[in-house]
């Protein structure tokens, strides 16, 4: 797993938690395992790790959950949002959608596939029905108008 010198930023939804990692591995991935369903309450957790060396949290701290005895969840206390995954290896599985730019990371692998949906390979061919934006604008505007989603990037509390 190669190590690459990158600067990453991300946070949970509400941004009572940020971070910032200066190296990633090179190893994003899916994970359909169960407990990684019931972590994310998904199909699957999406990952990618940041060595423990390069990792701080630049804004609050994450709650944790010891979902076995070699592994922690990591999620915000305020929003629920997971965060990551992290063993005994020396690095932080990072979930990509809580990256600010998850397009950078698109998974090379697939684990735990004895959990893995047995349609999730027809997920392709279901009717796409396009951006929220289209098919109803005002119900989008809407939720703009009020959300209280932080944005991607760090900026004040």
């Amino acid at each position: 797993m190669d190590r690459i010198d990158i600067t990453v930023t991300g946070g949970c939804q509400c941004g009572a938690v940020r971070y910032r990692a200066t190296a990633m591995l090179d190893n994003a991935h899916l994970c359909h395992c169960r407990m990684c369903q019931k972590a994310t309450g998904g199909l699957f957790a999406a990952l990618v790790a940041a060595p423990n060396d390069a990792l701080i949290w630049t804004r609050g701290t994450p709650a944790t959950f010891r979902s076995s005895a070699h592994v922690d969840r990591g999620f915000c206390a305020d929003c629920g949002t997971p965060l990551f995954y992290r063993g005994d290896s020396g690095r932080t599985n990072l979930t990509i959608g809580s990256l600010d730019a998850p397009a950078a990371f698109p998974p090379k692998t697939q684990m735990g596939n004895e959990s893995r949906m047995p349609w999730f390979a027809d997920l392709p061919s279901l009717t796409d029905e396009g951006a929220t934006e289209d098919q109803d604008p005002d119900w989008a505007a809407a939720i703009a108008a009020s959300s209280n989603q932080a944005p991607d990037r760090d900026c004040p509390p």
